[in-house]
């Protein structure tokens, strides 16, 4: 699914009672402040071309959420200390609201939830959000190894991970230049009787 960029910015800045009440925990400013606390935050916009696009349906398992993508980068003293992305996504038929902080070593810091519109006891308890720390974009990343499934839960586990691995994918697109053939490894062939 498919969100367009002006449905992600008003869905990002919605108040408490556009939401049900109960279920808008925190907004983007709070996350953000709760995630860098003493940081410098830049935010960066990056349009994603469509080769963009594929290399994170590529890497992720899943197709971006939305074509223009906002970078928060956190500096503290001048050095990087993580990148935060707000992704938007379907559990069942109602939306949730992730912040992945992506560390400099492009490992997850942290998952945090902002909004969840579906029932509360959909949500998983917070030891479940923390098995996403430390891990990188991997085979391994899945409900299959190393993130456990949630009893009740599943659809929202499944709508997390999606989430999970479509920002470190995105993350990883945005900060690694697509690998490119080095010439020198080109392999030539020997025209008969001549050099190459």
């Amino acid at each position: 699914m498919v969100i367009s960029l002006a449905a992600l910015g008003f869905i990002l800045s919605l108040s408490p009672s556009a939401f049900a009440e109960e279920n808008t925990f925190l907004t983007k400013d709070e996350a953000l402040k709760l995630a860098f606390e003493d940081c410098e935050i830049k935010r960066t916009v990056v349009p994603l071309t469509d080769a963009m696009s594929k290399r994170v349906e590529k890497l992720s398992g899943y197709p971006p959420a939305t074509r223009t993508t906002y970078a928060y980068r956190a500096f503290k003293k001048g050095t990087l200390v993580g990148t935060a992305y707000f992704d938007v996504n379907r559990v069942r038929t109602m939306r949730q609201v992730l912040m992945v902080v992506v560390g400099p070593e492009c490992k997850i810091k942290r998952v945090e939830l902002l909004a969840f519109a579906e029932p509360r006891e959909y949500i998983p308890n917070l030891r479940w959000y923390g098995q996403f720390l430390g891990k990188t974009l991997n085979d391994a990343l899945s409900l299959k190894h190393d993130i456990k499934g949630v009893t009740g839960a599943t659809l929202t586990a499944r709508a997390t991970l999606q989430s999970v691995r479509r920002m470190l994918a995105t993350h990883l697109v945005l900060t690694t230049p697509p690998a490119r053939k080095n010439p020198t490894e080109t392999k030539l062939k020997a025209k008969p009787g001549g050099t190459s």
